[in-house]
């Protein structure tokens, strides 16, 4: 790819670096060249994405621990945008997670729609285990 952007970020395992990833992502979107689409719009979509996809890995796939990291890795190629978060922990199956229902007492659920929100806002969403813990992968075309 002749205009890659390849950026990588490590995070403690915090949550109060939420909003610094999820701007970085904003600010990306917005300086994209070439990209024909509603900036704004993409840059809420990744702020959003990124954001939900730093919660499950500290607080699901890390257990909160303290000594772990997060890392971050954003691609950017002249027809795709590839978002990588790892994770240290034990992971699970991406696919026995199901969509939330949206009626009656489940509409009062605070938790469980991340991997939806992503899934809905992303082309293409991977989970899968690597050397040292696993790695959630969105792509979202250009």
């Amino acid at each position: 790819m002749k205009n890659e952007i390849d950026i990588q970020i490590k995070v403690p395992n915090q949550t109060r670096y939420l909003s610094l990833i999820g701007r970085i992502g904003e600010d990306l979107a917005l300086q994209l060249q070439g990209f024909k689409g509603d900036r704004e719009d993409l840059a809420n979509q990744l702020n959003v994405v990124l954001t939900e996809a730093m919660v499950n890995a500290i607080r699901h796939a890390n257990a909160g621990d303290p000594d772990k990291e997060v890392d971050i890795r954003i691609t950017i190629g002249d027809n795709e945008l590839l978002l990588q978060v790892f994770d240290q922990g034990q992971g699970f199956d991406l696919n026995s997670i199901q969509d939330p229902g949206f009626e009656g007492e489940e509409l009062l659920e605070t938790g469980g729609r991340g991997i939806y929100i992503i899934r809905t806002l992303m082309d293409s969403v991977v989970y899968r285990r690597i050397p040292g813990g696993n790695v959630l992968e969105m792509r979202k075309r250009l």
